[in-house]
């Protein structure tokens, strides 16, 4: 009897035993190689005497956990409600500011400000942005052939230093300084060059060295501004050089031209490319010539930049509208001036040949400006932005200055609503302001929109896939631990992917319950972004030590594709 009674128990032990998963392990995935709940900083490097120094990082100390904790593939993770109800904010959003060092409009802030002034500024600038959502900068290099950098040709910049030509003291170099700073902060660094001016005007301090005394047939008097002839082959080369130079010999993630490319027209003046025309026009138009020049110049910058460096990306922000339809149909609904006629710059042929990553028109108009509203020239955008990421530039510098003509500006409404009419285009990936100095005087409270509403949240930069699609090897070993601190995450370096990448950053993400749902497209989930590839231990402070968690860690490659995760749970 007692046998017969064990038969059912025995029966039940054998059932449960057949339907047990597996013992899961942590897994890996094949690979490509560098956001705010807290940033972990790499050890920064030893500063040169002239350098602020860096803050520095609260100290942790590793503690080895007592039990080995369990670690979960994703699959065996059973659905749970979201940690947050509304619309999940997005995951992926290019988030940038202009810095425009001509003229010190945003940095420095005066010519030849002493060295640790200049690097106390653009720290506290990086940190202003980056705790506002930021995620890259475009920072003004060559604004007037002349450098904001050493390993140039060209000289030093009047607005660093105060004369054209003359080096910092004591020495430094302004780009490897901000291109670490911006990296420390997991913040792009696009490096911006202005391509037609030699000099600004009149009275602008102009070296010896200056190319206009070099080769002054390179370059003809405008609107009292010394102009590259952009007709001549060699001068579309040596700008191409230019930019080639500096893709070699700094870190950047991209190159970034603005609007200026043939010159707005001045009443009374012609341009003097007659000579040049008669020799180089195969049989075009004046007109044509011209685009076909800058059309040129654009391929040889592209080839350039992806010959030297072909994760570097190549972007463009151009005057807004590229035709008003009633001078082509495919054009806007708009009455404004006009790239393709007023500068000679096709941007639509840029986006559709491929011939940039991506594009910047700047709509510096408000949603009530009857030439030009900002929704009917974005909506255009969206329809003939190619294959190209599209990124918004917005007039961050008109908010509260509404005028008759453009009220729009004055109204505390105008900015949030072209941020949420943004993001409910598909094709709109972002967007980059002008300029630094508006998000620091915070006109109608613009910085707190982004900081508490637009950008409370974390961005991942969206990938391009045309540059790269492969993504990084999996974190290895991926451990926790309860500490008095908080719970103590640790992981090792992936190997490398297929392509030869390693982790730029890891991302880390953090769910409720033991058998939370991983939602690893909520940035709203993502407690720390660990910046450099050794960066593989984080302590996360905000924990309840009476919930029990899941943690799952992924790898991100420079140009921002992201692993598969690894998986923790605690408690």
């Amino acid at each position: 009897m007692r046998s017969i009674a064990f038969l059912p128990l025995l029966l039940i032990i054998l059932l449960w035993n057949g339907c047990r998963r597996p013992e899961p392990v942590v897994t890996k995935r094949p690979p490509v190689a560098a956001r705010r709940p807290p940033i972990s900083k790499p050890a920064p490097p030893k500063p040169n005497a002239a350098k602020p120094e860096p803050a520095k990082p609260t100290p942790v100390t590793a503690i080895v956990p007592a039990n080995k904790p369990d670690t979960i593939e994703a699959e065996s993770v059973a659905d749970q409600m979201p940690v947050e109800n509304g619309p999940v904010p997005p995951k992926r959003e290019f988030r940038a500011v202009w810095i425009a060092t001509v003229d010190n409009i945003d940095w420095p802030s005066k010519k030849g400000l002493p060295v640790a002034d200049q690097q106390r500024e653009i720290v506290e600038m990086f940190d202003q942005q980056q705790q506002m959502g930021i995620n890259a900068v475009v920072v003004q290099v060559r604004s007037a052939a002349d450098a904001f950098y050493a390993k140039s040709s060209e000289p030093w910049s009047e607005w660093l230093t105060g004369q054209q030509g003359l080096a910092p003291a004591p020495f430094y170099d302004p780009l490897e300084f901000m291109i670490e700073q911006a990296h420390q902060r997991g913040m792009e660094f696009h490096a911006w060059f202005n391509l037609d001016r030699a000099t600004f005007s009149k009275v602008s301090s102009v070296a010896p060295t200056n190319i206009i005394y070099r080769k002054p047939e390179w370059v003809f008097t405008y609107g009292g501004r010394k102009l590259f002839n952009l007709g001549m082959p060699a001068v579309r080369s040596y700008i191409a050089g230019i930019v080639a130079n500096v893709v070699r010999e700094y870190d950047v993630d991209g190159i970034h031209f603005d609007d200026y490319f043939y010159p707005f027209g001045v009443t009374g003046q012609a341009l003097r490319d007659d000579n040049i025309y008669q020799a180089n026009f195969n049989g075009m138009k004046k007109e044509d010539w011209r685009r076909d020049n800058i059309n040129k110049l654009i391929a040889e910058l592209r080839d350039s930049i992806r010959s030297n460096k072909p994760w570097v990306k190549f972007g463009i922000s151009p005057f807004g509208i590229w035709k008003n339809k009633s001078n082509d149909s495919e054009g806007s609904a708009t009455t404004g001036g006009q790239s393709y006629y007023d500068l000679y710059a096709d941007t639509r042929k840029w986006v559709r040949d491929g011939l940039i990553d991506y594009i910047v028109p700047q709509v510096y108009f408000s949603t009530e400006f009857s030439r030009v509203p900002y929704k009917t020239l974005v909506e255009w955008w969206t329809r003939n932005c190619g294959k190209c990421h599209l990124y918004i530039g917005h007039g961050a510098y008109r908010v509260g200055r509404g005028s008759e003509r453009d009220p729009g500006w004055g109204r505390a409404t105008e900015f949030p609503d072209q941020m949420r009419y943004n993001r409910q285009q598909r094709a709109v990936q972002g967007s980059i302001f002008f300029s630094a100095k508006s998000l620091k005087t915070n006109p109608l409270a613009i910085r707190d929109s982004l900081q508490a509403n637009f950008y409370r949240y974390p961005a991942l930069i969206p990938p391009m896939t045309w540059l790269d699609s492969i993504p990084p090897l999996s974190p290895r070993d991926l451990k926790a631990a309860d500490t008095a601190e908080g719970i103590e995450l640790f992981w090792q370096q992936p190997a490398e992917a297929e392509d030869g990448d390693g982790a730029s950053y890891y991302i880390v993400y953090r769910f409720e319950g033991i058998r939370a749902r991983l939602r690893l497209d909520d940035p709203r989930c993502i407690v720390a972004q660990c910046v450099g590839e050794s960066t593989t231990r984080f302590v996360d402070k905000t924990t309840d030590p009476k919930k029990k968690y899941v943690y799952a860690v992924t790898a991100v490659d420079r140009l921002h594709n992201e692993s598969k995760e690894v998986i923790v749970k605690v408690r």
